[in-house]
């Protein structure tokens, strides 16, 4: 399932591309996608057409587009779910400045990521730029047609394995006061997403607080890695970039909250919050055509992996052999050296 870095560059290409237009007319083709919209399709055909999306907003995993009526449409990617943009003026063209078009910069380059790290091919597949998303109409679930370009613009769900969805669902204040997600500065959030915690990069969240996520997660004897994966505690964070940011912070998965200590916590936050903030830099991580962002396009993090992926392989760090293993019904790539396991209790 995608994650933080994933969604947030959907969510960038989505403020570009469709912010501040209307949409004019929804064609639903396949209804499963609405199963959480009340009323079904006509519903949110009804509720959606001649209103204006506002901004894109994002919250952890959680992706919407407000609406001129104080809504907002709900949009959930599930394991294979895309928001692809079609019939706007492209915001990467060719011979764009590097620093704003991901894909020239490190096809330009393709030994080096941005700030001259190496690219690491050892564990994933050659890197490619995903523009030839097809137009077919065999995974296309709904279209929202959209005012402003000549010939029309529109924004596609366009979903695989069905996990996905989108919904029309009211806004509530934020318990808190801040903005409910990146993208909008009002202390606004999905009425069903009241239960997702804030994420790592943004600025409201308490981390060292009395009751911050420091705190909690030292109060808790399940592993680091579970609380990590909790989007009640912090929100944004899956698999890979659980894996990620104990293997910076040199932490095994197993380790309980209470038996860390409150620097080792924080330098464990900080290190995945670090990696995705890597991973924003280049698009975020995509294994296949089915990660991509509003135009297409692929992210390249999965160059720089140090962790997820690579069991077998040589650790960047010691060069020990990285081992993989379950926890937790999830999968947990580490290095046995420096990140060694835990001591069962007696």
């Amino acid at each position: 399932m995608p994650e933080l870095p994933e969604v947030e560059v959907v969510r960038t290409g989505l403020t570009k591309h469709v912010a501040g237009r209307t949409v004019t007319r929804v064609e639903v083709l396949d209804p499963r996608p609405l199963r959480r919209q009340d009323g079904g399709a006509q519903a949110f055909i009804d509720q959606l057409t001649g209103r204006t999306l506002t901004a894109a907003v994002r919250r952890g995993k959680f992706l919407w587009l407000p609406l001129d009526d104080g809504r907002a449409l709900s949009a959930h990617l599930g394991m294979s779910g895309q928001l692809l943009v079609r019939g706007t003026t492209s915001v990467t063209t060719p011979g764009a400045d590097p620093e704003s078009n991901r894909a020239t910069a490190f096809l330009a380059d393709p030994d080096t990521l941005p700030g001259g790290r190496p690219v690491d091919l050892s564990a994933t597949e050659q890197p490619r730029y995903v523009r030839d998303i097809s137009t077919s109409a065999r995974h296309l679930r709904v279209r929202l047609h959209l005012s402003g370009d000549a010939g029309g613009a529109v924004l596609d769900l366009v979903d695989q394995r069905m996990l996905g969805g989108l919904h029309v669902v009211d806004l509530t204040p934020t318990d808190d006061g801040a903005p409910g997600g990146m993208g909008d500065p009002r202390p606004l959030l999905l009425t069903d997403a009241t239960h997702i915690a804030r994420d790592l990069l943004d600025p409201a969240l308490d981390l060292t607080g009395p009751t911050g996520v420091v705190v909690r997660v030292r109060a808790s004897r399940r592993a680091i890695k579970t609380q990590l994966l909790d989007q009640g505690l912090v929100s944004g964070i899956g698999n890979i970039y659980a894996d990620e940011g104990l293997w910076e912070a040199g932490v095994h998965g197993l380790r309980p909250g209470t038996g860390l200590g409150p620097r080792v916590v924080a330098r464990i936050l900080e290190s995945t919050a670090e990696v995705m903030r890597r991973a924003l830099e280049v698009g975020g991580t995509s294994f296949d055509t089915l990660y991509v962002d509003v135009e297409g396009a692929a992210g390249f993090f999965a160059r720089e992996l140090g962790a997820y992926g690579r069991q077998g392989l040589g650790c960047h760090r010691c060069g020990a052999t990285m081992a993989r293993e379950a926890l937790g019904g999830r999968s947990h790539t580490y290095c046995p050296r420096c990140q060694p396991r835990p001591r069962r209790r007696r």
